[in-house]
């Protein structure tokens, strides 16, 4: 299946480069990209929710773009944070990760977040990783020291060209480690011994694990190849995660660029302050859905352009709720119209502005004039046009994902509950009330008050909302 010709050129900023660029995959029918996913030992907080939701948006662009998009985006469950929790907690660490993590998947699902297509976990790579770290050895860019592998910073001339900083600026960035064992103090950490207390694999260097930034370039090399089209995450890791992994990939493969697009999202602030532990005003995702729906968290993640700061604020939060309101508004007053989006129904205002490296507002100010336009038209055509642009605009951005009632009947303000299996289990008790199985019935509206919804039967049929 060869790539499909598009009059909409995709431009991306590359912070490698410093600049946008027209994105060329380096094969149009296989494009890769990586994201970095989360470290498991505790709940993802709403900035850890922003590059997945804007790279969930990049992946449904990209594969509308291109006939097949690989989408890679890892869990991180070796590392000291975790190693301390499960010691505090007295397990084992994959108790601590596995169920971080699923809540991390339950978490991104509820703000419409799609799987990728690879979820790629350290533990399972550590073999990958210390065949890295060898053939970095065995090329010059990397010593063993003291059960310590530690790659030499001044063997690779172009480090620190990806996040701009000066040496004495990434040396002190990095809160680099003083140790006798070091060659030159930029030097950093790809293995480290195991004390028999914790967490360790056999290696040519005795009984360790690996450093944090090694792993996400062996887990590339392994999934996606030398060189991908896009690498992803937030401006936190620029340096030194992903100034790290581009040094020690492009020294393995023989000077290979690690990937041709460098991208990375700003920071999500709460109100005017950097959102940090010290300061007590880290908002964990897992509390937000209980507050407040999953499309309205998504919309307002999605108000502010992808690569500048986000102020997160209760009103924004409000204000992305009344504006989907708004929208889901227009579809109800359109469900007379028979529509059925395709792929070419998003509009071309709506295309050009996400290829333009991303403008969700942009797209957004063109999903609200088709809404409004949807509430003054008349003509049966332009309705039916109108409502495929909507649903099809939307979704492509993962919005409008529900029925209007489904939304005006609460599932919009209640993230825990599945507008369609709802409508799931309405039907089916309908189906027993017909078979005069009432028995199976009322088990089922039981089931749903367990749910926290409400039906009500009527001339029309079976209504619902979230029970108060």
């Amino acid at each position: 299946m060869n790539a499909q010709p598009n009059r909409h050129k995709l431009s991306l900023y590359n912070t490698l480069t410093r600049k946008k660029e027209v994105f060329a995959p380096a094969d149009p029918n296989r494009v890769t990209m990586y994201v970095c996913g989360p470290t498991v030992y505790n709940h993802a907080h709403i900035g850890n929710a922003r590059p997945a939701v804007v790279f969930d948006v990049l992946a449904r662009l990209l594969r509308r773009l291109y006939p097949h998009l690989i989408y890679a985006r890892n869990i991180t469950d070796i590392e000291d944070k975790i190693i301390a929790a499960a010691k505090a907690q007295g397990v084992e660490i994959s108790v601590v990760t596995e169920k971080y993590a699923q809540i991390y998947r339950d978490d991104m699902r509820v703000l419409g977040v799609l799987a990728p297509d690879i979820e790629p976990k350290a533990t399972e790579s550590v073999a990958e990783m210390i065949s890295m770290m060898e053939r970095l050895i065995e090329a010059g860019h990397a010593y063993a020291a003291e059960g310590h592998v530690l790659f030499n910073v001044p063997s690779f001339a172009d480090y620190g060209r990806l996040s701009g900083r000066e040496r004495d600026d990434m040396i002190a960035g990095a809160r680099v480690e003083v140790a006798p064992y070091k060659k030159d103090p930029a030097d950093f950490v790809l293995w480290k011994p195991s004390t028999p207390d914790q967490p360790g694999w056999e290696s040519p260097w005795g009984r360790g694990r690996p450093g944090w930034h090694i792993e996400c370039s062996a887990m590339i090399e392994k999934h996606l190849g030398q060189t991908i089209d896009i690498h992803g995450g937030g401006i936190d890791l620029q340096f030194p995660h992903h100034e790290n992994e581009l040094a020690q990939s492009t020294c393995a493969h023989g000077g290979a660029a690690l990937a041709r697009v460098w991208l990375h999202n700003g920071f999500v602030n709460m109100g005017a302050e950097k959102m940090s532990k010290s300061l007590g005003n880290v908002l964990l995702v897992h509390d937000l859905i209980q507050q407040a729906p999953g499309e309205a968290i998504r919309l307002a993640l999605l108000n502010g352009h992808y690569r500048q700061p986000l102020d997160w604020t209760d009103e924004g939060l409000a204000q992305a709720k009344r504006m989907l309101d708004r929208l889901y508004g227009a579809l109800r007053g359109l469900a007379d119209v028979k529509a059925e989006p395709t792929n070419d129904a998003a509009p071309d205002e709506f295309m050009a502005a996400l290829t333009d490296d991303l403008n969700t507002p942009k797209a957004l100010a063109v999903l609200f004039d088709l809404a409004k336009q949807a509430n003054t038209a008349t003509d049966p055509g332009t309705r039916a046009q109108l409502k495929a642009a909507l649903i099809g605009a939307g979704r492509l951005i993962g919005l409008l994902e529900m029925t209007p009632e489904a939304w005006f009947a609460g599932a919009g303000a209640a993230s825990h509950i599945d507008g369609e299996e709802v409508e799931r289990l309405i039907a089916a008790r309908n189906a027993a009330r017909k078979a005069k199985d009432f028995a199976e019935a009322d088990r089922i509206r039981g089931a749903l008050a367990d749910m926290g919804v409400a039906i009500e039967d009527g001339p029309q049929g079976t209504s619902w909302r979230v029970a108060s």
